[in-house]
């Protein structure tokens, strides 16, 4: 069968260097005797590898001349090859409630929104590893005070262990992307409940981010009126602090502090 040309509007970039395709599928290792499943699969270079792994494989891929491809190359997986879309599949279904990893070479345009997926369903997902644009990576890792930490550093470091693990350099794909990439896992960590409105919590780390140079005294100008400014400023909570300056810890303080006035 001929190879799957790859699609633009689809954010293809199929990995064409081996090794490192080894290397991505090793990355599950770290969270053993859980079922695996892969997001966009594309020709299987990825596939490939962990189907050696010895344990429950599933493939979502919404492509359908991959989905295609796939059937033929992997005849042995043909039950477990989904032609759907991961943004919108009922995940408690995939291996019938039981938790699993995630895994595979992300498409750079939706990863944002793959993570949220996956913070929404922590308790089915405890390993989440692959392949993802650099610059993704380092704001997912980044660490308080850095230009990097943002809103995507502190929604995943809430629920998970974030994990820069190698860089990938972008001649090793067809067709090339314009960036480089690089490969992450993340593991649940022990937070069950952070303390807090987790809805508001959101609230509250994509506002004052959305004015990330400005201390929160400002930013937070967006959510609350004049006199709850002032009544925050007299707190022990710091609003002279820009929001790339708090911990997650401290982002959960000003939830609690912010809660009581609003409606």
């Amino acid at each position: 069968m001929k190879q799957v040309k790859a699609k633009k509007h689809l954010g293809q970039h199929f990995l064409t260097d081996l090794d490192i395709a080894r290397r991505i599928a090793d990355t599950v290792d770290a969270c053993p005797d859980l079922p695996v499943l892969e997001i966009g699969p594309g020709m299987g270079v990825l596939t490939q590898y962990l189907a050696t792994k010895q344990r429950p494989l599933k493939a979502v891929e919404i492509d359908r001349e991959s989905v295609a491809y796939l059937y033929e190359t992997f005849p042995q997986l043909r039950d477990n090859i989904l032609g759907e879309d991961f943004l919108r599949m009922d995940l408690t279904k995939v291996f019938n409630g039981q938790p699993f990893v995630l895994t595979g070479n992300y498409p750079y345009d939706i990863s944002s929104q793959i993570f949220f997926r996956v913070i929404d369903n922590r308790d089915l997902i405890p390993c989440c590893t692959g392949m993802i644009q650099r610059e993704v990576a380092l704001r997912m890792a980044a660490q308080p005070g850095s230009k990097q930490y943002g809103i995507l550093s502190v929604l995943m470091q809430a629920w998970y262990d974030i994990e820069y693990l190698f860089t990938v350099d972008e001649g090793v794909f067809n067709p090339p992307p314009k960036v480089k990439s690089a490969v992450i896992r993340m593991t649940r960590n022990k937070v069950q409940q952070l303390g807090c409105n987790e809805d508001l919590f959101r609230r509250v780390v994509k506002t004052v981010f959305n004015q990330r140079r400005k201390m929160l005294r400002v930013s937070l100008k967006q959510l609350l009126p004049a006199d709850a400014i002032a009544e925050l400023q007299h707190s022990t909570f710091n609003t002279a602090l820009r929001p790339e300056q708090l911990t997650i810890a401290q982002f959960v303080e000003l939830t609690n502090l912010i809660e009581p006035f609003l409606p």
